[in-house]
């Protein structure tokens, strides 16, 4: 079942914190000629599924950016900005202001993250009747945790990781939940994020370039070059070519 057709009002949440501890006015920050937090409401409107899209941030400044790019903003108390705010307290203070049915929170620091990606999740999200949705990224790799396999055995021969089932680290680019499951859960128990029945969607690798760091924002302008130019052609040592016979002994 699509948005439209649900008849579910679904709400786009760009949180923007004006603070940030390891990358200052990190949403502001220029990134390939456009401050970070556009790409996040660029992928939402492009999305095509929200009845609203809304920047959230403790900034006043920040509705210049919402303006600029067409979408609504909610100024956020101060004590839901700081670093040591639950993230489950913003969102049930944005669902008592903003009403709706759906919510999600499309992560300004996951700028890599399209428009169908976002799109996918929340058709994910409303086909298979979900309270809670936390994108992941589904890595075959071999784990352990507390020194222990997760997804492998030491008996027998080493997996191929082809073969290994994935593991899959939260990403955070985007997280939902429906309105009701979640404020029913706040009020019963203090937190939701994880309440009801709970859903994970893998996201494509760019997605999970999270900006935390300089280098975080270096690579996202990296992937961003080069998805504006076509990749050259391969180059290869010349050990190469006498391999395959084109030349010398």
């Amino acid at each position: 079942m699509s948005p439209a057709t649900s008849g579910e009002r679904v709400i786009a949440m760009i949180p923007a914190r004006l603070g940030s501890e390891r990358l200052r006015y990190k949403n502001l920050r220029l990134l390939a000629g456009k401050p970070v937090i556009a790409y996040a409401i660029e992928a939402a409107k492009g999305a095509g599924v929200f009845d609203r899209v809304v920047v959230n941030s403790d900034g006043a400044a920040l509705k210049e950016i919402a303006d600029r790019y067409g979408v609504e903003f909610l100024l956020r108390d101060p004590k839901l900005a700081d670093s040591q705010a639950k993230s489950d307290d913003v969102v049930a203070d944005f669902m008592a202001r903003v009403p709706g049915d759906l919510l999600a929170w499309v992560n300004p620091i996951a700028p890599l993250q399209t428009s169908a990606e976002v799109r996918a999740v929340v058709e994910h999200f409303i086909a298979n009747g979900l309270d809670s949705l936390i994108t992941v990224e589904s890595r075959q790799v071999h784990c352990v945790f507390e020194g222990r396999p997760v997804n492998f055995s030491l008996d027998g021969l080493f997996a191929k990781t082809q073969d290994l089932v994935p593991v899959q680290p939260f990403v955070y680019s985007v997280m939902m939940w429906r309105y009701a499951t979640f404020l029913a859960h706040y009020r019963a128990h203090g937190h939701a994020l994880l309440a009801g029945k709970v859903g994970y969607f893998p996201v494509h690798r760019h997605s999970t370039i999270i900006l935390k760091y300089e280098e975080d924002l270096r690579l996202a302008e990296a992937v961003l070059r080069a998805r504006a130019s076509a990749p050259p052609p391969p180059e290869y040592d010349p050990v190469v070519a006498r391999i395959e016979g084109k030349g010398g002994r």
